[in-house]
């Protein structure tokens, strides 16, 4: 009996230890989730559309001369009414994104001269001042109607922080003395009320974008960051010291290096000195490669102009077809982008016609189709949890490109991996990585593998693979 006691109470024992062991594990696996910052539903709406437009028009595309910055940030439009696009149709600024398989649109309503391309009545400088369409123009809602009837996402660029008109450098009025102090309250209360109507009469956006940031009242200037949580809650914002929901990533070459992590040491662009230094320390390393222990979900950008070759346009400007990308520096910009866990924004710029000129139209398609061309048939492609995933392909064959993403919609999980594949030889690594992210591409030489597999060596909670397709990509010879 005794003997039997004994038995009864080593087995209540063992029961006891083995239903802590699994809460102890589970509250392990749970801590480690909670521990991965989770992006919200309009980050993920972001890194899901992967090629972004973002259009800059503004009143210097008229004037007939080269874009020059450092001038216009500081000097006023002489007349205003250059502006006549007198074939403007925003429609076919957006169908030449959308046939290129961009996902989401973003347009300059305001830039350095101070001009706002919307019917206000928070500031005069705006389209009610024009001779065109007798003042009753409204590019901002235009560009909105197109988006809508394209099913393009999107976006608006407001800038504040430079405006040649109000007078506005770097955020200020420049001097302090009564004058300077009246100027600044009244400009800051003019944007405030502009910010409002922009993100209360014309619908949801699904981002906002503040060049150069937004000095908050903390640093002097207007309160756009409330504004913006007032009327635009679900949408992403960027940027002002306070807040970031994305970061810029580093340089204006459309790629990051690998590896470019979605999380980030902080949570806006450098409310302190202190992390202004860390921020800008070594050329940006790290705006460029994130942090894997950040604590927030702030995903980088990918940006570059698309008349960038051999010049940096992001303006409009007279003889610059020559300056138009080709295709090859378009799909490293995709691979070093897209494939590296951002998405790529190209700028893109309307003519003083108001049309997207055809040169940029055919370069925008042919680089569409060439994306499509390259990722739209794999070899095999699979799914699925956990550290280890086989991939059986049809039949032996050649394969160079490998193609993984993760559910982010549960965080950044993966720390390490290792790429395999199996050939004749037996099993061969093809990659041994860290990032995956969002999207994770890589081309190499060509290899006869009859399965490929991940092996995931290290993560934070169970990683989950949500695509994992394998290509044998045929490049043209201009490649």
């Amino acid at each position: 009996m005794k003997r039997e006691i004994e038995n009864r109470e080593n087995r209540y024992k063992i029961f006891i230890s083995v239903i802590l062991f699994f809460v102890l594990a589970g509250q392990v696996l749970a801590q480690q989730d909670k521990e991965v910052p989770i992006p919200t539903l309009a980050q993920l709406q972001w890194q899901n559309a992967e090629l972004v437009a973002v259009f800059h028009y503004d009143l210097h595309v008229f004037d007939g001369k080269k874009y020059n910055q450092k001038e216009n940030r500081i000097t006023p439009i002489q007349d205003y009414n250059i502006f006549n696009p007198e074939k403007l149709d925003t429609d076919q600024w957006v169908k030449s994104i959308k046939d290129a398989g961009f996902k989401m649109a973003i347009f300059t309503v305001s830039h350095e001269t101070g001009f706002f391309f919307h019917q206000s009545k928070a500031t005069p400088y705006s389209m009610k001042a024009l001779d065109w369409q007798d003042g009753e123009g409204d590019l901002l809602r235009d560009f909105k109607a197109s988006c809508e009837k394209y099913g393009i996402l999107p976006g608006v660029y407001i800038g504040t922080r430079w405006n040649a008109f109000y007078g506005i450098h770097d955020f200020k009025v420049h001097g302090d003395n009564e004058f300077a102090q009246n100027r600044q309250k009244h400009y800051n209360t003019m944007i405030e009320k502009t910010v409002a109507e922009i993100f209360s009469n014309y619908g949801d956006w699904a981002m906002v974008w503040f060049d150069g940031g937004a000095h908050g009242p903390e640093q002097g200037g207007p309160d756009v960051l409330s504004v913006f949580e007032k009327y635009q809650p679900n949408s992403l914002f960027y940027h002002n010291l306070q807040r970031a929901d994305m970061r810029w990533g580093g340089s204006e070459t459309g790629m990051v290096p690998y590896p470019c992590w979605g999380t980030f040491t902080y949570n806006n662009s450098g409310a302190t000195e202190s992390i202004k230094e860390a921020i800008q320390d070594n050329n940006f390393a790290l705006l460029k490669t994130g942090d894997p222990d950040g604590k927030y979900f702030v995903h980088a950008m990918s940006d570059a102009p698309l008349r960038g070759y051999g010049s940096h346009e992001w303006f409009w400007e007279p003889g610059g077809e020559d300056h138009i990308f080709p295709v090859d520096n378009l799909m490293n910009m995709y691979y070093n982008s897209v494939g590296h866990n951002t998405s790529l924004i190209l700028g893109l710029t309307p003519n003083a016609d108001g049309l997207m000129p055809e040169a940029d139209v055919e370069r925008l398609k042919e680089f569409g189709a060439e994306i499509k061309r390259r990722f739209s048939s794999p070899i095999a492609a699979t799914s699925g949890n956990g550290k280890n995933i086989n991939l059986k392909l049809p039949e032996t064959q050649m394969i160079n490109q490998v193609v993984l993403m993760e559910d982010i919609s549960n965080g950044e999980r993966v720390r390490k991996f290792v790429l395999e594949g199996k050939t004749k030889k037996g099993w061969q690594t093809i990659f041994t990585g860290s990032s995956i992210g969002h999207k994770f591409i890589h081309f190499f030489d060509a290899i006869e593998v009859s399965s490929v597999r991940i092996k995931i060596t290290e993560s934070k909670g169970d990683p989950k693979i949500k695509s994992f397709k394998v290509y044998n990509i045929e490049l043209n010879e201009t490649d």
